[in-house]
């Protein structure tokens, strides 16, 4: 992984987003329909989870924001869940390090771009072991930090990155406790990329089913998903031809222009 910088954090005051994490919003700018580009966005973002999802599956989303998923995730024992109070979540004020679930509850655990905002992914990753049935899968669609990121990352200022956290240290903070909106997008590097180290920590509790990473220009050309920024609104055909070339460019340089990273793990 090439870094442009070690560290970017930023304060919050000096973000360039249009409107940044106001999910009321997001939510009635979504229901206009107006922005295909989004819905192709997020369709792209669900519609590979499903093929470890099967019909009767008991289901949770934490870290769910304006709660898109279940405009593509069809499954009657899905609920999404929040760390907050928002009318449209079935689970509220749902601490996802610490959800009090019984042992062995879901079949599978959604966390999309959720985790780059958890203070204590270890915690997390513990809590979500404890939830899942045996066999269960966590399925997580995170931000992967490319050369591409970083760039955008530094000029928007919008929420930051540190590779010099030790995200194996449960006692550190990888974001700040007190702002829910707080993230580091290089946590599924420090997670994910040493596989020596994940294995010595959860080999004996998941495995690594799957891992791919995708994402570039159809999600900087998206309008962003609660947090807004400018677009160039395309029909379908235009959307499936740019994310065409997303896939050539990451399938040859992932850590150049991938922004995107798909991961599950399997409860053993």
């Amino acid at each position: 992984m090439i870094k442009l910088k070690k560290i970017a954090t930023f304060d919050p005051n000096s973000n360039r987003m249009n409107i940044i994490a106001d999910v009321e919003e997001a939510i009635k700018e979504f229901k206009n329909k107006k922005n295909k580009n989004l819905d192709y966005l997020l369709k792209n973002r669900f519609s590979w989870m499903k093929k470890f999802i099967d019909s009767e599956d008991k289901g949770l989303e934490v870290g769910a924001g304006a709660g898109f998923s279940k405009n593509y995730i069809k499954n009657k024992n899905f609920k999404i869940s929040d760390f907050a109070m928002h009318d449209h979540l079935d689970l509220k004020n749902l601490d996802a390090q610490n959800t009090k679930f019984d042992s062995n509850s879901y079949d599978f655990v959604i966390a999309v771009n959720m985790l780059h905002h958890v203070p204590y992914p270890m915690k997390f990753l513990n809590e979500m072991f404890k939830i899942l049935k045996p066999g269960g899968k966590l399925i997580i669609q995170e931000a992967h930090c490319s050369i591409v990121f970083q760039i955008i990352t530094i000029i928007m200022r919008h929420e930051g990155f540190d590779f010099t956290k030790n995200v194996w240290d449960e006692k550190v903070a990888m974001s700040k406790e007190d702002d829910v909106w707080s993230g580091n997008i290089a946590i599924s590097h420090l997670i994910f990329d040493d596989l020596e180290k994940f294995n010595t920590k959860f080999g004996n509790k998941f495995s690594i089913i799957h891992q791919k990473f995708f994402e570039c220009f159809v999600f900087l050309n998206s309008g962003g998903v609660t947090s807004k920024t400018f677009y160039i609104p395309l029909n379908y055909f235009f959307l499936k031809v740019l994310n065409c070339i997303d896939n050539f460019l990451i399938k040859f340089f992932p850590n150049f222009f991938a922004m995107g990273r798909q991961i599950v793990l399997k409860k053993i």
